[in-house]
């Protein structure tokens, strides 16, 4: 009898594409989020407190290219207390635990699995741009976000780049890696898909309260909570890193007063972090997830 493969899944899950198995204590996710801005702080003082010694002032005005370098070390923080609550208790950790496998049923092809996600990252763009511009109307929002400033983006090209890179690649990688694949997940597992997901977005929003203006919390935590259900819904972490960038793309560019730019911004990035991609598949990191034979 010919068999057929079939993925993992967690239990009490509704039907479609499902999440990885192996789901985490629901303590470790607000454990993750301590933890995470614990480090992020920590990492941030073993840059500072070098480059205060070397001459640079870090009390007053920190220049952009030290609060770059502080911004990229606090996001690899996300990914790292991710990876070492998820390894409490002995656990193999595995790439695709936090949802970096492909997206969609294992059994259906790999084509509608990617289809099925582009078609759920248009409508959970779309959907955030046309609450943005509701909320924005009805609140009549003029503040705009000074994290370019803060990152030297107007102090020169190479600083605008590294910008671009840090708010288009650098943060959805990790904010995603840690929300939605670690802090999601876990909450998921504990109480299911609708109180994970507001509690996650109100997460999500809270820690942008640095970069954003407080009015723009609202429509960050829906974007949070619709990328909780492109998650849940295509069953892979790479739509939502994607939905993500594109977000962040336009942002970027519209902060700029870009045109043309922003398209060209959007490819750069998604084809950087699809490459990132391949390049950890290639060399193992990110695996495809187990899965069992059955005899029909």
């Amino acid at each position: 009898m010919e068999s057929a493969q079939i993925a993992l899944t967690p239990p009490r899950t509704p039907p479609g594409p499902q999440l990885p198995d192996d789901p985490w204590p629901w303590w470790t996710a607000p454990a993750a989020l301590l933890g995470g801005l614990v480090l992020a702080a920590l990492g941030a003082l073993v840059v500072d407190i070098p480059a205060a010694v070397l001459g640079v002032n870090v009390t007053s005005s920190i220049p952009g290219w030290l609060e770059l370098v502080d911004t990229v070390v606090q996001d690899a923080m996300f990914v790292l207390v991710a990876v070492l609550l998820a390894k409490i208790g002995g656990r193999a950790v595995r790439a695709w635990q936090f949802g970096l496998q492909r997206p969609g049923i294992g059994w259906l092809s790999p084509w509608i699995g990617w289809l099925w996600a582009l078609g759920m990252i248009v409508v959970t763009l779309l959907t955030f741009l046309v609450f943005s511009a509701i909320w924005a109307e009805i609140l009549n929002v003029s503040a705009k976000e000074k994290v370019l400033e803060k990152l030297g983006a107007d102090e020169g090209t190479v600083l605008l780049l590294l910008s671009a890179w840090l708010t288009c690649v650098v943060a959805p990688i990790c904010e995603e890696f840690l929300f939605r694949g670690f802090i999601f997940r876990a909450l998921y597992n504990w109480r299911g898909l609708w109180p994970a997901a507001l509690l996650t977005a109100l997460v999500f929003g809270g820690v942008h309260a640095g970069s954003a203006p407080a009015i723009d919390l609202v429509p960050l935590a829906a974007l949070g909570f619709g990328l909780c259900l492109l998650y849940r819904y295509t069953g892979s972490l790479y739509p939502c890193i994607a939905t993500h960038c594109l977000n962040n793309c336009i942002a970027f560019g519209a902060l700029e007063g870009w045109g043309w730019q922003i398209p060209v911004l959007i490819v750069a990035s998604l084809g950087t972090i699809a490459l990132l991609a391949l390049a950890l598949w290639r060399v193992g990191v990110i695996t495809s997830p187990p899965e069992i034979a059955v005899n029909p």
